[in-house]
């Protein structure tokens, strides 16, 4: 890839961010897999209130190199027939943005859930909603992503996205450098840019919230430094208002025919990022 590895292997590929993937066909399947019945049960959302609790990093059971959070790889998953209309705004929104003109064509959360993050506020009385924030994961392998993947029920997805296959679906990955970089140089004010770290689903009441800049910053690294937890795989990164395209680094396709069909779509954006066939990020987890 044309940039650094998070963990310093400037020109290399590295096996953390990149496992070796097993073969797979290049061509997209013909059938569908059944549904699993291996569900996992997610927590119900609730609309009721986040709590804001401390933040304390503990001892991680295994360490890696936590000291450079900016080169955080985060992923935005959106369906493929969503891309020409974030290619047309020039930019991601977030959900209860007044910038909206068309909404997106395929939605992949639940209405249950997208009126949950409606209502959930980031830090208590008088900050702003969830919804108000650009969604990340901070893993490919997030677990609402695994479980639209492996086509098990979670009430947080939408029919469209249980009806899907994993390849109708692009990840656009940026990185935390490159979202603090941008706010501070458009914000009127840049001590107070930041972005909202969870440890856990943004909708959920027993989430912790990093909603202030060292906050945020210490909550990242204690989800990175501990790799035997999942909290990493439920976590999400919330960026105020709207994120421009032209931050994105590199969009994981499933294959070389969604490749194919994602090139012409961005043939007459001004920003191009990769297109990269990652085969690993689209499998269920334990077909890996």
């Amino acid at each position: 890839m044309n940039e650094e590895c998070i963990h310093g292997l400037d020109g290399e590929l590295c096996a953390l961010c990149f496992p070796p993937a097993a073969p797979v066909a290049s061509t997209v399947p013909a059938v569908r897999a059944p549904r699993a019945s291996r569900a996992r049960t997610p927590e119900a959302p609730t609309a009721l209130r986040t709590v804001v609790a401390p933040i304390t990093t503990g001892t991680a059971k295994t360490k890696r190199h936590d000291d450079n959070v900016g080169e955080q790889r985060i992923y935005h998953l959106t369906h493929i027939r969503n891309l020409p209309g974030i290619l047309a705004t020039g930019r991601l929104l977030a959900d209860n943005s007044e910038a909206w003109e068309e909404r997106p064509v395929v939605d992949i959360s639940s209405p249950e859930n997208r009126q949950a993050r409606r209502e959930a506020l980031v830090a208590g009385p008088d900050s702003p909603a969830v919804a108000g924030h650009v969604p990340f994961f901070l893993s490919p392998n997030a677990l609402v992503w695994e479980n639209i993947r492996a086509q098990s029920l979670d009430p947080r997805l939408s029919e469209d996205a249980h009806d899907a296959a994993a390849f109708d679906f692009v990840i656009l990955v940026s990185t935390v450098k490159k979202v603090l970089d941008q706010q501070v140089a458009t914000a009127a004010d840049p001590t107070v840019t930041h972005f909202a770290v969870t440890d856990g689903d943004a909708a959920f009441a027993s989430t912790r919230f990093g909603a202030t800049a060292d906050s945020a910053d210490r909550l990242l690294r204690t989800l990175r430094a501990d790799l035997d937890s999942d909290a990493i795989l439920k976590a999400e990164l919330l960026v105020p208002g709207e994120v421009p395209f032209g931050l994105i680094t590199l969009i994981g396709v499933a294959n070389d025919r969604v490749r194919d069909a994602v090139k012409p779509i961005l043939a007459a954006a001004s920003h191009k990022p990769k297109v990269a066939v990652y085969p690993p990020w689209f499998h269920p987890t334990e077909e890996l």
